[in-house]
């Protein structure tokens, strides 16, 4: 069971993932523009990435799923940094209004404040598996 704290971190995490993964389908162009050009089938991987994100935001919600569900979204945030990378150094854009170079550059340490997110969710400190005791 998870505090008020953890849980409201969780749902709010398990909408980040789900939207952002949604997006990935709605608006994959914008996706394979940052697909570094040694992975191959850049809009594939945009479509498996947005995949796991629904799917890892959907266990997150999950008592049972979470821990893995946590671990398998921070397996693709590793995964797709040198996407991330890739964005800000040769200053890939998104969206119709630019965003300055530093604002990409800043996405960078923002993986490390999403991993942090889903190690605080995954599971509540303390708490063991409970064997079954006669």
């Amino acid at each position: 069971m998870l505090s008020k704290p953890r849980k409201i971190a969780c749902i709010v995490a398990a909408i980040f993932y789900v939207v952002a993964g949604i997006l990935h389908f709605l608006h994959p162009g914008s996706y394979v523009k940052i697909v570094p050009p040694f992975i191959p089938r850049a809009l594939a991987m945009v479509y498996i990435s947005g995949l796991a994100e629904i799917a890892g935001g959907i266990g997150l919600l999950i008592p049972q799923l979470r821990r893995t569900a946590a671990w398998g979204l921070i397996i693709l945030l590793v995964a797709v940094f040198p996407a991330n990378i890739y964005m800000a150094v040769h200053k890939v854009q998104l969206t119709a209004n630019p965003l300055p170079a530093l604002l990409l550059w800043a996405r960078l340490p923002l993986q490390f404040l999403f991993i942090w997110w889903l190690l605080f969710v995954q599971n509540e400190p303390g708490r063991t598996k409970r064997t079954d005791q006669t």
